[in-house]
């Protein structure tokens, strides 16, 4: 069990961060016309402006809360919130969010599996992406009791430096191994969904933050060209 632990939390995550990144390059250069979110909004646009909305708004929060949750070194934010304080924000922050996130989710889920015009024109693909986002949200949900349970933050510095070890290259899976089932289940389905990024129609994020460097982009000079007017004789 040891061995199995530490291949899931010290190994694997580099393998997920591999694949993450050379496999998004790789469909980016040579399979571009793929790089798209396959809307389906022209088959029905109700159900998906509420879903989508919700899912969208609810995603990026968890996404963003998660990074700076895990990432953020302990000495940073010690003068200003103490670790069981930003633990019960994350809790009821993250249980907001995720419970919007769910409902979104829901619903972009129920559409492709019971309308049927969507469900014949989806990807295998498709629905699957979707069913683990929609369980790795759920086990996101679960971890909220634990989370109460160890309302002294001990939990959230456990996962802050497992992930912070992981980044700077020194893997150490050890503080994890005491943790509840649900975290754990949590984290590498987590990875598993970095894994499958490149094969999904998940790489359409990459265009989200491509949008955000457009929009920060210099102005284009264009200068117009004067075309002389015609002289009486030319004429």
């Amino acid at each position: 069990m040891n061995t199995l632990h530490n291949i899931l939390f010290s190994v694997y995550p580099y393998i997920c961060l591999s694949v993450f990144l050379m496999g998004s390059l790789a469909r980016f250069d040579r399979d571009q016309y793929t790089w798209k979110s396959d809307s389906s909004q022209l088959l029905r646009a109700g159900q998906l402006r509420w879903g989508s909305n919700l899912f969208h708004a609810g995603i990026l929060f968890l996404f963003f809360g998660h990074a700076v949750g895990l990432l953020t070194p302990h000495w940073v934010y010690e003068p200003f919130i103490s670790p069981a304080h930003k633990q019960m924000l994350a809790v009821v922050a993250g249980g907001v969010a995720g419970a919007v996130c769910f409902v979104g989710l829901t619903l972009l889920l129920h559409r492709r599996i019971f309308d049927p015009r969507i469900r014949l024109t989806s990807h295998r693909t498709d629905l699957f992406i979707l069913v683990i986002l929609w369980v790795q949200l759920v086990l996101g949900l679960i971890t909220l009791p634990f989370s109460l349970g160890h309302s002294d933050g001990s939990v959230m510095l456990v996962l802050s430096d497992w992930a912070q070890r992981i980044v700077t290259l020194r893997p150490d899976a050890s503080g994890l191994l005491n943790l509840a089932w649900p975290y754990k289940v949590h984290l590498v389905l987590g990875m598993t969904i970095f894994l499958l990024f490149p094969f999904s129609r998940l790489v359409h994020v990459w265009s989200g933050f491509a949008t955000v460097a457009y929009l920060l982009r210099p102005y284009q000079v264009v200068r117009s060209r004067r075309v002389g007017l015609p002289t009486r004789q030319e004429r």
